[in-house]
């Protein structure tokens, strides 16, 4: 079992910066891949960025590119997202989720292991 907690969320106004950090227990860290997905109100949770095992491999969303960080500190267990610019349609729910295996899944059914998620709120 893998249990996974989301913090850093809040309210920000359109340009700032957030970090969220989600940190896992349970199991092995390296032995996952992480994601980030987000959940706007209406809509359905999309992803937003994905890193393999040893964070050689990332993945974006385009509509983040050049905005969001993600990394991650295996020695912690714990993956972050940094954001930058961030804008009024960044507002949405951002979930951590893991997954076995070495590479990140774009999907959410690829998926097994998911946090509570923390509301990010972006003003204009």
């Amino acid at each position: 079992q893998v249990q996974l907690v989301e913090s850093g969320g809040g309210l920000v106004q359109a340009g700032g910066s957030l970090r969220l950090s989600c940190v896992a227990s349970g199991r092995t860290f390296s032995n996952y891949a992480m994601g980030w997905f987000r959940q706007a109100p209406g809509k359905e949770r999309e992803f937003v960025v994905g890193i393999s095992w040893n964070g050689g491999s990332i993945g974006y969303t385009d509509s983040v590119k050049d905005r969001f960080t993600i990394s991650r500190d295996n020695a912690k267990n714990t993956v972050y997202l940094q954001m930058n610019s961030l804008k009024p349609e960044d507002t949405a729910v951002y979930y951590c989720a893991g997954r076995d295996g070495s590479y990140y899944s774009r999907t959410v059914s690829g998926y097994a292991y998911w946090g509570q998620g923390t509301q990010v709120t972006v003003s204009s």
